[in-house]
């Protein structure tokens, strides 16, 4: 009720209303003396404004300078119940953690980064506030010491602009100067009021020569200067001017020191999230998340170059505007000469290309002494170089990306858990699906394409074998549609899908180790519920077919509604009225459909009219020369009608079940991970779940070889902690989170 009362124009300021609920406020807050500034429950609109601390004056206005004072005297029993619950429903999630943690920094992240001091010592996020007030004009009059940066005989003045507290990033800035063995003084100090205003500060800068102070600035340049990237929103920038020398102007030179490079293959939608990963390593606004996985190591957070190789220079060129510490290059991989140069200029290669070309890279990788990483399955070819690239010392991290790559290291983690714990896996069950966001699947197959249609499609006719309680499962490719099953995920009810099998799960069983416990092993691909009776119709009604159809050879073409009657033509006088064919109408092609023995129930022939009229299937419009089967006719309307707009998301969901006996008389547990993963939008432009889940395990995969983090030489998968632990904390730190839960199986 009290922001109806206040100013709509207040969010463009720079100060930010404050309510404080407590019965004495006035004793424990200095801006709150006033006793008009009190609010009660009847007139819950402030008859005061603000206080500004810098005069130490109050003023009855929203608008004046300083902090915005919103008291309000309300006992907690009259808040309103949606309120409490809303709050509890957040506490409870840390409370477990708060109850059972000793040491502030075993606290999950959030937590971590709320604790001010611990055991009477400020936690080191929070470390900048006695050096800054140590330096500050009122402390350097009580110590003399502390005046003109500490005594130092070269001084600068710095001035330092932005989110510098709420993101700690002045903690970078003294760190810097200290490591140097320089000294600061704090002259001014102006904390932004609201999320979106930036704070202020200048430092006098000291150090005992010349070259030293240069030093520093140069560091302190190189932070600011790094604004973009994976993590680099608004809040993460941060700005720098440098005044005079005290002994004269100097020039900054440039840092020559060899940067680790790391050469990218491939400049398609996933390159841009794994470019922008590597090169925020380095970043003084992105340490904070890498400090969180425990592997990495603070003194290992270096500057990563990135080279971005690409058939078409022009694709990785568009891939790197606006990202720093990337360079564009024209690369056929078929040019041996050519990669042989870039790769052995590099510390680590990750493949973005189809799979087709990995063999190709991975024998220069194994000429030159390179790690690869690429997110494709491990093929027989890749298999065979297991030994040769043990031989060179290097490793082969494949299967890197989401499925295959983020389910393994979700399955491993739980696997791995469960067998420490001397339990058994009964079941493993994994799900996997990339989707329209909901809001974006809108159309009748409630599915859209970020690439080619033709892959999906052929996805869906591909053959699938399973073990369901002991026994091996085997589904034909043309009666995969037919299998789909209705399934709801248990902490994400709101969702409407099915699933259906993924090809051969059975190879699982050997890669995790389970297969001589589980008795059940079973991976499945997620859609829409209802995406599968459509589909399998359009299959039935031959729109899959990939042989040249006779009608599509002549070089007059027919219309999309004469192909589609052809397909549904049957031979009898049935499709026939007064000799001329009938017209196709909704009823018509229902009618046609069900006859013909396509779909059994006529809602389903009906959705699949719906689908057919959105993709215009059934339209006067001439089909395109190029398309000269039924495959080709379906493949290209998809293209043209299931893609995504400039402002629509989509979506991962990723989701694991794992059953696990204990042979000592335990009671069994179901262990549940889910990942659910929306587009992102970032300076007007969308990378898509799909890509950043692809991309961003490929570049860690390459951050924890350049960190040496990877013992293991030849051709792995991350099915070990040495890679699946620090990637998992990696995904995590960059919001990529898994939501974990343990059930008692009654």
């Amino acid at each position: 009720d009290n922001k109806k009362n206040v100013d709509t124009s207040m969010s463009e300021r720079s100060l930010k209303p404050y309510s404080f609920p407590w019965e004495n406020i006035r004793k424990p807050f200095e801006f709150c003396q006033k006793e008009e500034m009190i609010t009660l429950l009847e007139p819950p609109k402030t008859k005061g404004g603000g206080y500004n601390p810098i005069t130490d004056s109050y003023h009855d206005d929203m608008y004046g300078e300083g902090v915005i004072c919103l008291a309000v005297d309300i006992l907690p029993t009259e808040f309103p119940r949606e309120a409490s619950q809303h709050f509890g429903d957040i506490l409870s999630n840390f409370i477990g953690c708060l109850a059972s943690t000793r040491n502030w920094s075993e606290l999950p992240p959030p937590l971590r980064r709320a604790c001010i001091s611990d055991e009477g010592k400020l936690t080191h996020l929070y470390e900048y506030i006695p050096r800054m007030r140590n330096s500050s004009p009122v402390a350097t009059l009580s110590n003399p010491a502390n005046g003109v940066s500490g005594g130092k005989n070269c001084t600068t003045l710095v001035s330092l602009s932005g989110h510098l507290f709420d993101q700690f990033l002045i903690n970078e800035a003294l760190d810097i100067i200290e490591a140097a063995g320089g000294s600061f003084r704090l002259v001014k100090c102006e904390v932004g009021q609201n999320a979106n205003a930036m704070s202020y500060s200048e430092l006098e800068v000291g150090a005992d020569d010349v070259y030293t102070l240069e030093q520093i600035v140069d560091s302190l340049s190189s932070i600011a200067s790094n604004k973009f990237g994976l993590f680099n929103k608004e809040k993460d920038k941060i700005s720098l001017k440098v005044g005079k020398l005290s002994e004269g102007t100097v020039e900054i030179r440039n840092n020559v020191a060899k940067k680790p490079r790391v050469l990218i293959l491939g400049a398609g939608r996933v390159c841009q999230p794994a470019a922008e990963l590597l090169v925020s390593v380095g970043r003084m606004s992105s340490r904070h998340v890498f400090k969180t996985s425990q592997q990495i190591d603070d003194g290992e957070l270096e500057d990563v170059q990135v080279v971005i190789g690409s058939l078409y220079v022009k694709d990785a060129e568009e891939v790197i505007e606006g990202i720093p510490n990337t360079i564009a290059v024209q690369l056929d991989v078929t040019d041996h000469g050519r990669l042989s140069k870039y790769i052995s200029d590099v510390d680590v290669v990750i493949s973005l290309l189809p799979a087709s070309f990995h063999l190709i890279v991975a024998n220069k990788c194994i000429e030159h002494k390179k790690h690869l990483v690429t997110a494709s399955y491990v093929d027989d070819s890749m298999s065979r170089l297991d030994d040769k690239a043990k031989s060179a010392g290097i490793t082969i991290l494949c299967e890197m990306g989401l499925d295959p790559g983020i389910d393994h290291m979700m399955a491993m983690k739980m696997i791995d858990q469960a067998h420490s714990r001397k339990g058994k896996v009964r079941q493993f069950v994994s799900y996997c699906g990339g989707l329209p966001s909901p809001e974006a699947a809108n159309n009748p197959l409630a599915y859209k394409f970020s690439w080619n249609p033709a892959g999906a499609i052929r996805a869906g006719r591909n053959s699938a074998t399973y073990k369901y309680l002991g026994k091996t499962v085997h589904v034909d490719g043309a009666k995969l549609y037919d299998s789909a099953t209705r399934f709801r995920i248990p902490d994400l009810p709101a969702f409407a899908l099915e699933y259906l099998p993924n090809r051969n799960s059975l190879v699982y069983g050997d890669l995790y180790g389970i297969n001589n416990e589980a008795s059940t092993i079973f991976r499945a691909t997620l859609r829409y519920e209802g995406f599968s009776e459509i589909m399998g119709t359009l299959a039935k009604i031959g729109f899959f077919d990939t042989e040249v159809h006779p009608v599509l050879k002549e070089e007059q073409r027919p219309t999309f509604g004469a192909f589609l009657s052809e397909l549904l033509k049957s031979g009898d006088g049935d499709l026939m009225m007064n000799g001329k064919e009938m017209p196709l109408t909704d009823e018509e092609l229902v009618r046609r459909i069900v006859m013909l023995g396509h779909c059994k129930e006529t809602t389903t022939a009906m959705n699949t009219v719906k689908a057919i009229r959105f993709l215009g299937l059934n339209e006067d419009e001439e089909i395109p020369l190029p398309c000269r089967s039924a495959f080709d006719v379906a493949c290209q309307r998809m293209e043209e009608r299931l893609t995504y707009s400039n402002t629509e998301q989509d979506m991962v969901l990723l989701h694991h079940e794992v059953e696990v006996d204990f042979p000592d008389g335990r009671q069994a547990e179901n262990h549940r991970a889910t990942l659910l993963e929306y587009g992102r939008t970032k300076d007007g432009k969308m990378t898509s779940a799909m890509a950043l889940t692809v991309g961003v395990p490929a570049a860690i995969g390459a951050l924890l070889l350049l960190g040496n983090k990877v013992r293991t030489t030849g051709v792995i998968r991350p099915l070990e902690p040495e890679v699946y632990i620090p990637a998992l904390e990696i995904l995590q730190a960059c919001g990529i989170g898994l939501m974990e839960k343990v059930d008692i199986v009654s």
